[in-house]
């Protein structure tokens, strides 16, 4: 268990004593609008509109959420880094749009400089996955057969600089390989050609992948995250399988404009433990591939700063760049 996980989890045990403090101050006045970057139905839709009920339950507000997608959730970044600082308008973020994008793209905001941590909401649950014809049976087999024949082996991706083409990239760093990304317009298109056999492997969110690795019609060979997922625990990780400290995390955070006040901060935060921790929250959640995790925002800071640290050398090294 990583460090800001465990934090996080001793801090849930206090969570009956959340509530009672949001019924005092003024904040918040109105409702609130969590802003989404996506159209409706997608894993980042479906994660705000889980949790927004029983925060605006706790908050005493309603919590409404809207879409504004677009540029990769890069418009609704700049619609909540512009709204009025006073914590009724928040932005629920991918990890890509709060440190890739940055890097490879001209933004008219910057996440770092104009956005500020509340918590983290959801992990997304992630796979390495193949053909079920492809011989490999490990993440040793695999990085094997890339070793001999450099350049041959092809991952799919849902798009450039997205999580599945970094996965790639660190993966060939790690391992010490060469293999080839395919970029694809979505999920969907990446699991056609998986399960056509165009492709050799895949590091496919959970929600694309997981009925056909449940229906033997993909093979599962690694979770590319620190920790087992709970809801495939059977599946090790990268990193447990030959490639120590293999790690690309995929969550969606809470954050709010630049100048927000630390009292309105603390109180949509204490209204997100809360949600995170409810069960029917949770259930909603794993539904869809996805787990609650709730964090304090000098951790989200902490975790961001780590996250960049990693990714910026390997962008850079890969001339990635979206004109």
């Amino acid at each position: 268990m990583t460090r800001l996980r465990r934090r996080a989890l001793l801090g849930a045990a206090a969570l009956p004593l959340a509530a009672p403090a949001l019924a005092q101050e003024g904040f918040p006045s109105r409702p609130l609008r969590l802003v989404v970057g996506f159209t409706p139905g997608g894993a980042t839709d479906t994660s705000a509109r889980a949790i927004a009920p029983k925060m605006s339950e706790v908050l005493g507000q309603p919590v409404v959420v809207e879409n504004r997608p677009g540029a990769g959730s890069n418009i609704a970044s700049e619609v909540v880094a512009r709204s009025p600082a006073d914590g009724h308008t928040l932005l629920l973020a991918t990890l890509g749009a709060l440190v890739v994008s940055p890097m490879v793209l001209r933004l008219p905001v910057d996440p770092a400089r104009d956005l500020v941590p509340v918590s983290v909401a959801v992990d997304l649950f992630n796979i390495l996955v193949l053909p079920t014809d492809r011989p490999w049976r490990s993440v040793a087999d695999l990085v094997a057969a890339a070793k001999a024949a450099p350049g041959q082996l092809s991952y799919g991706t849902s798009g450039i600089a997205g999580g599945p083409h970094l996965a790639g990239l660190l993966f060939n760093r790690t391992a010490g390989v060469d293999t080839t990304a395919v970029h694809y317009r979505g999920g969907g298109l990446v699991v056609n050609d998986l399960l056509a056999g165009r492709v050799d492997f895949s590091f496919a969110t959970a929600a694309s992948v997981l009925a056909q690795v449940r229906a033997d019609k993909l093979r599962a060979l690694a979770i590319p995250h620190l920790e087992r997922s709970r809801l495939m625990p059977e599946i090790p990780t990268v990193a447990e399988s030959g490639l120590p400290g293999f790690d690309v995390p995929s969550w969606y955070a809470v954050m709010a404009p630049r100048g927000t006040p630390e009292t309105a901060i603390a109180r949509v935060n204490a209204a997100m433990r809360v949600a995170l921790a409810d069960a029917a929250t949770a259930a909603a959640l794993n539904r869809n591939g996805l787990e609650p995790r709730w964090t304090t925002p000098a951790q989200l800071t902490e975790a961001l700063a780590v996250e960049r640290a990693k990714w910026a050398p390997i962008i850079r090294d890969s001339g990635i760049r979206i004109e």
